[in-house]
C-alpha cells in the first residue's frame, strides 16, 4: 500500500469530478445515435488523435509497457518501436480512406460499414462482427479494470476485488451518459496528462542523464541494454522480435481507434492529426520505456531489485518521490489511461450490441432514441462480465491486452484495408476473412512449440488475407452493384482530399 494521504485521496476526486462533468455536459449535447455512437462526425485534429492515442494505449501504457522493460530492459523497444509504426501506417493508409467511406455508405459502426461495403443484404457480416467485438472487448475492457484495480489496491490499500469494483463505476459512470463526445473530450485531457506524467516520473527521478543511467543497468545486467539477447544473454528469436515487431499490425483492425477516423471533422484535419497522433505516441512510448528502467535502477539502489509485480513501477517511483499532491495528480494519469481505453470499449461494445445486433437482428425498426437506451443498457451488462473477468489478483494486463489486440488486428485489419483498395473483395471473400482471422487467433493461443510461440496476430493475419482474395476470386469478385459503390468512393475520396 502507498502511505495515503488527504491530499493524493482529494485529488483522485476532484479529477473524477471533471470527467463526469464533462459527461454530464456531453449527455446535453447528444441528441440522436450518430452523436452518441460517433459524436456527430464533428472531432477536430486534436481530440482525434489524442483520443486515438489514448484509447488505444490504456492502462498498459503505464503498467505493461514499463513492467515489461523493468524485466527485459531494453528488449521492449521492439514492441515500442512496432507499434510506432503500426500507429504511423495506420493513420497514413486507413484514416482518409475509411472516413470517407464511411461517409459514403452512411455507416456509423464497425460492422454496419463491412456490411453496406459489400451489400451484404443477410447482415451476416455485421452481426459475425459484432459477436467477434463483442467477445474480444471482454478481454480487452477487463484488462482495463484489472490496471484500475492495481492502482486503486496500491494506492490506497484496498483489497482488488473491491478496487476493480471502484475502478469499474468509474468508469462507467460518464461512459454511460455521455456517449462518444464525452470519450473524446475526456480523452483529450487523458492523453496529454499521460504523456505529461511519462516524461516527468523518468527525468525527475533519474540520477546523472542517460548516459549515468546506461552505466547502472548494465552493472545491474549487461544483457539489459542488448536488443538482440534476452535477460539471460541468450540470442533473442526470430519467432520473438516477429512477435513483438507484429504488434503494430494490430491497429488496422481496432475498432475503437477506426470509430477516430470515421468521426472526425473533415479529410483534410486527418493529415494534422496523423502528425500530432505519431508525436504523442513516439513520446509516450519512450518515457513508458524510461519508467521501467529507471525504475530498475532505483529499485535496485533504494530496495533492491525484487518486485513482485513490475506493473506497479510506476505507482511506485511516484510515491517514492514527489509531493502528495503532485503524486496525487501523477497517479491519476493511471486512471486516465485506464478509463480513456475502458470508456471507448465499452462505447463501441454497446454500439455492436445495439446498432449491429438489437437493430439488426431484433428491432429494424428500432428509434435512434431506443438504440440509445439499448447502448447504455449494454454499457452497465458488458461491464459487468468485463468486472468478472478482471476479479483474478494475478492477471496480467499485457497478457490479456495482447490476447484481444490479436483478436481484432486479425479479424478486421486485413479486411478493412483490403476494403478500402481493392474493388474487387466481395461479401464472400470479407466473410471468410474476418471469420478465419478471429478462429486463428482463438486456436493458435492454446499452440506452443517453435513457430507456435509466434504471437497470434501474425498467423491470423496471413491466413484471414489469403482466404479474402481466394474466397473473393472463386466466388466471383465484387457485384455490379458493389463495383460501381466502390467507383462513386473513389471519386468522393477526391472531392474530400
Amino acid at each position: 500500500m502507498i502511505e495515503n494521504s488527504f491530499a493524493i485521496t482529494s485529488t483522485f476526486v476532484a479529477y473524477l469530478l471533471i470527467m463526469v462533468g464533462i459527461g454530464i455536459y456531453a449527455y446535453k449535447k447528444t441528441v440522436n445515435s450518430s452523436d452518441y455512437f460517433l459524436g456527430g462526425r464533428s472531432l477536430g485534429p486534436w481530440p482525434a488523435a489524442l483520443s486515438a492515442g489514448a484509447s488505444d494505449m490504456s492502462g498498459w501504457l503505464l503498467l505493461g509497457l514499463p513492467g515489461y522493460a523493468y524485466a527485459a530492459g531494453i528488449e521492449a523497444f521492439w514492441l515500442a518501436a512496432g507499434l510506432l509504426l503500426g500507429t504511423w501506417a495506420n493513420w497514413l493508409i486507413s484514416a482518409k480512406r475509411l472516413r470517407t467511406y464511411s461517409i459514403q455508405t452512411d455507416a456509423l459502426t464497425l460492422p454496419e460499414f463491412l456490411s453496406r461495403r459489400f451489400n451484404d443484404k443477410s447482415k451476416f457480416i455485421q452481426v459475425l462482427s459484432a459477436i467477434f467485438i463483442l467477445l474480444f472487448f471482454l478481454f480487452y475492457t477487463s484488462s482495463g479494470l484489472v490496471a484500475g484495480g492495481k492502482l486503486f489496491e496500491t494506492v490506497f490499500g484496498l483489497d482488488y476485488s473491491l478496487a476493480v469494483i471502484i475502478g469499474t463505476v468509474c468508469v462507467v459512470s460518464y461512459t454511460l451518459f455521455g456517449g462518444f463526445l464525452a470519450v473524446s473530450w475526456t480523452d483529450l485531457v487523458q492523453g496529454l496528462l499521460m504523456s505529461a506524467a511519462l516524461l516527468i516520473v523518468p527525468i525527475a527521478v533519474m540520477d546523472g542523464g542517460v548516459g549515468q543511467l546506461t552505466t547502472d543497468l548494465h552493472n545491474i545486467n549487461p544483457e539489459l541494454m542488448t536488443l538482440w539477447n534476452d535477460i539471460k544473454g541468450q540470442p533473442l528469436s526470430a519467432v520473438a522480435i516477429i512477435s513483438l515487431l507484429a504488434w503494430g499490425l494490430g491497429y488496422f483492425g481496432q475498432p475503437h481507434i477506426l470509430a477516430r477516423f470515421k468521426a472526425s471533422r473533415s479529410n483534410k484535419d486527418l493529415t494534422t492529426a496523423r502528425r500530432i497522433a505519431v508525436i504523442w505516441t513516439s513520446i509516450s512510448m519512450v518515457g513508458a520505456l524510461l519508467v521501467g528502467l529507471v525504475g530498475l535502477v532505483w529499485m535496485t539502489s533504494h530496495n533492491g531489485p525484487q518486485l513482485e509485480d513490475g506493473e506497479k513501477i510506476f505507482m511506485l517511483l511516484v510515491n517514492s518521490v514527489f509531493h502528495p499532491v503532485i503524486a496525487g495528480i501523477l497517479l491519476a494519469a493511471i486512471l486516465a489511461a485506464v478509463m480513456s481505453t475502458a470508456d471507448s470499449q465499452l462505447l463501441v461494445s454497446s454500439s455492436a450490441l445495439a446498432e449491429d445486433i438489437y437493430k439488426q437482428v431484433f428491432k429494424p425498426k428500432a428509434s435512434s432514441e431506443e438504440v440509445v437506451m439499448v447502448g447504455r443498457i449494454g454499457v452497465i451488462v458488458i461491464s459487468l462480465i468485463a468486472l468478472a473477468l478482471a476479479m483474478t489478483p494475478d492477471s496480467s494486463v499485457l497478457t490479456l491486452v495482447s490476447y484481444a489486440w490479436a483478436g481484432f488486428g486479425a479479424a478486421f485489419g486485413p479486411a478493412v484495408v483490403l476494403s478500402l483498395y481493392w474493388s474487387g473483395m466481395n461479401r464472400n471473400g470479407a466473410l471468410a476473412g474476418i471469420l478465419v482471422g478471429g478462429i486463428t487467433v482463438v486456436v493458435w493461443k492454446q499452440l506452443t512449440g517453435g513457430w507456435f510461440d509466434v504471437y497470434e496476430i501474425v498467423p491470423g493475419i496471413i491466413l484471414s488475407t489469403v482466404m479474402i482474395f481466394a474466397v473473393s476470386k472463386l466466388s466471383g469478385g465484387a457485384s455490379p452493384d458493389v463495383l460501381d459503390q466502390h467507383k462513386q468512393y473513389q471519386k468522393k475520396l477526391i472531392e474530400l482530399d
